[in-house]
């Protein structure tokens, strides 16, 4: 049976509880364009670049013969006129160099790079804003603090009970879905069967003098997008190359990634010190249950396990019949951030995943990232939902009718 799952994320500032995300459960039919660093560049934009970056180039190329005839002509002793019509043609080359590279700064901005540092001014002006104003406060601030944990105060309580209350009306009572709410705590067996226990990690590396941790993949990701954005001199194929990268990211094993960081010569941002070998960090937080600690258990990692477990009942309480779903809202636990999480799980008969009220959202478009355009670096396209269905792209029309909701 397929699932998807509606998670409103809060791990930290307010503003996560704005964002209603569908999070699409072992389905290769679809990428839909999540939250990037930079805007999805446009196919004119990257063919202008990659040509802007050649002539670039051969400017460069043109500038360093005439410096070394310029340099030759005076080891020479050649005449006056001949050395400063020499160096009259080296400094044109020079200009017409610097020219390409205003407008290839031009490109590669408009692609992102200036509107990257105004994303994350604009982002700092809001963060402080709510902590000034208290909607959200760090946690244990008096005792300096833990990364990744905050409180609400009294108007980020108010928004996140409103937002929750339109959560819960628009798809829990609007879709007849039912709700349960279960115990944080949840015996290791249960994940050990879904597979967390052994697979909820990110590949981590360590700054070998100081000991820092950092994602593998973030710091690939960083230095891609910074060599994009500020290196004017990059190949056309370099460039290529390092946006395939970008667009793999999230494909590449321990040892793909640990091979990148080598090539790239990437080392830690703070110390500039070498780093380890990429290696798997478990994300939960392991407890036992019950006074004699014989009985291992982990703080759960996401809400939706408690309704796997109780889909026989819930089953049962429907009547025995397919398609239904069920949601749950509360806390999850990650060894980064805690999570305040609404997810919803919709199981459907595997033979019939059509839904009765997709024509509503069919005409409606989305912002889409179809495999064959992740794959060969092209960029997020705005597909209708009935097409992206019967194209494939899209898994079928319950998924569908749930992005248009």
């Amino acid at each position: 049976m397929r699932t998807f799952s509606t998670i409103i994320a809060s791990s930290t500032p307010i503003g996560r509880y704005l964002i209603s995300r569908l999070s699409l459960r072992r389905s290769h039919a679809i990428s839909v364009k999540p939250q990037a660093s930079t805007p999805p560049m446009a196919a004119a934009d990257a063919s202008n670049e990659e040509s802007l970056r050649r002539t670039l180039a051969e400017k460069q190329s043109a500038v360093d013969a005439q410096g070394n005839a310029v340099r030759a002509l005076k080891a020479a002793k050649a005449s006056k006129p001949d050395i400063d019509a020499a160096i009259e043609s080296l400094n044109r080359l020079k200009l017409e160099k610097s020219s390409v590279e205003r407008e290839l700064q031009s490109v590669v901005s408009g692609s992102g790079g200036g509107a990257s540092v105004n994303r994350e001014a604009f982002r700092q002006t809001v963060f402080n804003t709510l902590e000034r104003r208290l909607f959200f406060i760090p946690s244990f601030k008096i005792y300096r603090g833990v990364a990744g944990l905050y409180d609400y105060g009294p108007p980020g309580c108010a928004v996140k009970s409103n937002v929750l209350a339109f959560w819960r009306q628009h798809f829990v009572l609007e879709e007849d879905m039912l709700e349960v709410d279960c115990p944080c705590v949840t015996p290791e067996a249960v994940l050990k069967a879904s597979g967390h226990v052994e697979k909820f990690t990110d590949l981590m590396v360590k700054d070998e003098k100081m000991g820092t941790c950092y994602r593998a993949d973030h710091l690939l990701k960083d230095f891609g997008n910074e060599k994009l954005e500020k290196d004017l001199s990059l190949s056309a194929e370099k460039a290529a190359e390092l946006r395939h990268l970008l667009a793999v990211l999230d494909d590449l094993s321990a040892e793909e990634l640990g091979a990148k960081i080598k090539e790239y010569g990437i080392t830690a941002p703070d110390t500039k010190n070498p780093l380890s070998d990429p290696y798997p960090f478990n994300l939960m937080f392991q407890t036992s249950i019950g006074p004699s600690g014989l009985i291992p258990g982990y703080m759960r990692p996401e809400t939706a396990q408690g309704i796997f477990v109780n889909f026989k009942d819930l089953y049962y309480y429907n009547g025995n019949k397919l398609p239904f779903a069920a949601a749950q809202i509360g806390q999850a636990f990650r060894n980064e951030f805690v999570n305040s999480l609404a997810e919803i799980e919709h199981f459907v008969d595997p033979q019939d995943k059509s839904h009765p009220k997709f024509s509503e959202v069919a005409n409606l478009e989305f912002l889409m990232f179809p495999r064959e355009e992740q794959m060969s670096g092209k960029s997020a396209k705005r597909i209708p939902l009935g097409e992206a269905v019967s194209k494939g792209i899209v898994n079928n029309e319950t998924l569908g009718y749930f992005i248009g909701r």
